[in-house]
């Protein structure tokens, strides 16, 4: 679909076929982003992140900084401990609430931050819950309408509609306290690298990580404003899209009691006689991961993938698509193509169980929660083992009912779109503790 919004030409592509053309075939056509969106160009340090970073030697540099020693798996690994201490203690408040109505969406909602900001920060920041209050109001700016991203040679209605210093007076604050976030660090640094004693492989952070990588230089010139906006996309990625996806997860849970069964036994099997959930149990929740999968495919946490911006004249699918096109990428459309999913609107884990629909990475184009291609986003390890682990320790712990008595179809499925899709109305349930569960 081709649309002229304002004096932007943008493709909308919403088939499995298409998405394939674009992030497949002609990738590197279409590796880059536009370079006039007003949020990414001041909240993002003038695209100086992984996110927006213009298709170039600078973005694969930092792709490489992202995959290679901030996100893989290994990487990932070191914060185990971290991951499964803040879930439980979700777990622990919970409890508290055990046989009243509990709003399990506020209580999710701070865990991926919480998860995000102990790995970035570590422990020592004394800036971490000011700093996701204000990155809250952010990722509300960023997924805001923004008419000025229309009209891109009109830069007088940026002043005029108040968006750049609405933009401008949050980056100013998320800026400072990363600024003392990263000296502090840098005095940390300082002081335990005469201590032999300490042991830095188990508590650097992300953080750390970029401030060893910016003094070797080993992977090129990596300024502090590179290590601000990859810390910023981490947490504007990263706690929002999980909180999100954790919270439709349980709903259609909730809404399909016969597959909630299903997920919480399998759940409990694993885990018998241990009274609790850790990772190292999770690759065996086959169906559960499968539940998980689905809930992404009918609830991608962005539904728009991040625009992206074609560099030259090419032709998709036998159409023209003339150079500096906008391209956005329908996730949430190619989630429900009825040529590409059987039923697709129902919620059935099984059909991740059949054949080979069993990756995320990019490989079918029927199913990109995490995009494909060149611009896939990094952090899928990242994002994974918390969703897993939340979920599991949810099913665990508890049982789940609708509150006063409601029925399944009355159960409010609506949306409420933003930079993610999130419910339109918070999950509130009753949780009755498991007779076996142990929570300490």
């Amino acid at each position: 679909m081709h649309l002229k919004l304002g004096e932007v030409s943008t493709i909308i592509v919403s088939s499995p076929d298409v998405a394939k053309s674009v992030m497949n075939d002609n990738d590197v056509v279409f590796c880059s982003r536009p370079n006039s969106l007003l949020s990414a160009k001041i909240l993002n340090y003038n695209c100086l992140d992984i996110a927006f970073a213009p298709y170039g030697d600078y973005w694969r540099q930092l792709r490489k900084i992202c995959t290679v020693e901030l996100l893989s798996s290994k990487r990932v690994q070191t914060f185990r401990s971290l991951r499964e201490k803040e879930v439980m203690n979700m777990i622990k408040l919970v409890s508290e609430k055990k046989g009243s109505v509990l709003n399990l969406s506020k209580i999710i909602y701070p865990l991926s931050y919480s998860v995000t900001a102990l790995a970035a920060f570590n422990k020592r920041s004394k800036y971490q819950e000011q700093f996701v209050s204000v990155m809250d109001e952010a990722i509300k700016l960023m997924g805001g309408f923004n008419l000025c991203d229309m009209y891109p040679s009109f830069k007088l209605l940026e002043v005029i509609s108040g968006m750049k210093r609405k933009l401008e007076k949050t980056h100013e604050i998320i800026d400072g306290i990363m600024e003392n976030i990263i000296k502090e660090h840098k005095l940390m640094i300082n002081r335990t690298d005469d201590d032999d004693d300490e042991e830095e492989e188990m508590t650097e952070d992300l953080v750390d990580v970029l401030l060893k990588i910016q003094e070797n230089g080993d992977l090129g010139v990596l300024s502090d404003d590179s290590i601000k906006a990859v810390i910023y996309d981490i947490f504007s990625a990263g706690g929002e899209t999980s909180s999100t996806t954790i919270e439709w997860t349980m709903s259609e849970l909730m809404k399909n009691p016969t597959i909630l069964k299903r997920a919480q036994e399998e759940v409990r099997k694993v885990f018998n006689g241990k009274g609790n959930v850790n990772e190292s149990g999770l690759h065996q929740l086959k169906y559960l991961k499968a539940v998980i999968k689905e809930s992404m495919r009918l609830h991608p946490a962005a539904p728009l993938l991040l625009p992206r911006e074609c560099t030259e004249h090419c032709k998709i699918n036998g159409y023209d698509v003339p150079a500096k096109s906008r391209v956005l990428v329908n996730a949430w459309a190619i989630g429900r193509d009825p040529t590409h999913w059987i039923d697709p609107e129902k919620f059935y884990p099984e059909r991740f169980l059949i054949g080979e629909l069993t990756d995320f990475r990019g490989k079918d184009f029927g199913f990109i929660p995490f995009g494909a291609g060149r611009r896939m986003c990094p952090g899928i390890y990242f994002a994974v083992p918390i969703l897993e682990l939340t979920i599991a320790q949810l099913l665990y712990h508890f049982d789940w009912e609708l509150p006063g008595g409601l029925g399944l179809e009355e159960l409010d499925m609506s949306e409420s779109f933003g930079l993610t899709v999130r419910r339109k109305f918070d999950l509130c349930l009753i949780p009755t503790p498991y007779e076996h569960s142990s929570i300490k």
